[in-house]
């Protein structure tokens, strides 16, 4: 019975530390806020700014989603090729299982490109 009354405590403090570790930095920064930063509302301090330059035009403008597939894509293919690395490092010490399963990796990515080809994301309109 008292092994389970110090398992709960031992879960109850770490709760409490799970909630308390990551809202204690943002009371302190709101904190900070609140004592150093003065409030001077103004055009020039709530106007917005893109890189440094004052925006022109309305925000709402149309943007095509073909950029977000190339972008996708990209990320895909880029982040597979840093798992290739560690696997071309080792690949003469690698066992036979370690090789097919590469192999069977590359026949994924490759996949996925034929089909991004098929249905014609690769192509700019």
């Amino acid at each position: 019975m008292a092994g389970d009354y110090n398992a709960y405590l031992f879960l109850a403090a770490f709760l409490a530390i799970a909630i308390v570790f990551p809202l204690l930095p943002i009371a302190l920064a709101r904190l900070w806020s609140k004592t150093y930063s003065p409030l001077k509302p103004g055009p020039q301090k709530s106007a917005t700014y893109e890189c440094g330059l004052v925006s022109q035009g309305d925000s709402w403008i149309r943007f095509r989603s073909d950029y977000y597939l190339y972008a996708i894509l990209f990320l895909i293919f880029d982040v597979e090729t840093i798992f290739l690395f560690p696997f071309a490092v080792a690949f003469l010490k690698l066992p036979v299982g370690a090789v097919v399963a590469m192999l069977i990796f590359v026949l994924l990515l490759l996949e996925g490109l034929a089909w991004a080809w098929s249905k014609g994301v690769l192509n700019w309109k």
